[in-house]
């Protein structure tokens, strides 16, 4: 096992799929021999308002929420989440969002807020590593529109210790039988997405 630390924030809107996420990716580590603490923030999540998930794993975690600044790795799984939330992560950290648009109902229905316009350039402005991907377009391709969850933490994978295998085994535990090989093929497209082909 690494003796190295990750400290894991997920956000995302109610419906995405985060909580699903944060178990599968806090399943993996504790069967790779990792301590893991959890904390999630469920909000308005039936009425599709922001859920975030921070995930610590080390030989030994002590508190399950991380520090402003201290995230190394930012999943996000709507775009103006990801900016939002982007201060939550180390200078040196790695980015992970989705280019899922989903305008808030408090957005359209007061006058004065506007969602913001290329949420993913300015992420690109203010961090090295913001790795983009078009997981709606996947999912689709897939024949399964909430599969986004899946593809992300497909991407993620490139960058943790857990063999493939491992998450593998992890999915199928935790995914209903019957979405349980389209939510492995969904994974496997994730990891096909690399920071080099998206940098650009």
């Amino acid at each position: 096992m690494s003796n190295k630390s990750y400290s894991i924030l997920i956000v995302g809107v109610g419906g995405q799929g985060v909580l699903l996420a944060s178990e599968i990716i806090s399943e993996a580590a504790m069967r790779f021999g990792y301590d893991v603490k959890k904390s999630e923030v469920h909000g308005m999540s039936q009425r599709g308002g922001i859920v975030s998930s921070h995930i610590k794993i080390a030989d030994k975690v002590y508190a399950p929420t991380i520090r402003h600044g201290q995230a190394d790795i930012l999943i996000s799984f709507e775009k103006a989440e990801g900016l939002r939330a982007l201060d939550w992560m180390k200078k040196d950290g790695v980015a992970i969002v989705s280019q899922t648009e989903l305008v808030p109902a408090i957005v359209t229905s007061t006058k004065g807020l506007e969602y913001p316009k290329n949420p993913v350039e300015k992420m690109r402005e203010r961090a090295d590593k913001v790795i983009s991907a078009d997981a709606d377009k996947i999912a689709a391709e897939l024949g399964n529109p909430r599969l986004v969850n899946t593809i992300l933490l497909g991407i993620l994978s490139n960058y943790m210790p857990f063999p493939t295998d491992l998450w593998i085994d992890v999915i199928r535990c935790r995914v209903k039988e019957r979405f349980v090989e389209i939510n492995i093929q969904a994974f496997n497209r994730g990891r096909d997405v690399k920071l080099s082909a998206v940098e650009a």
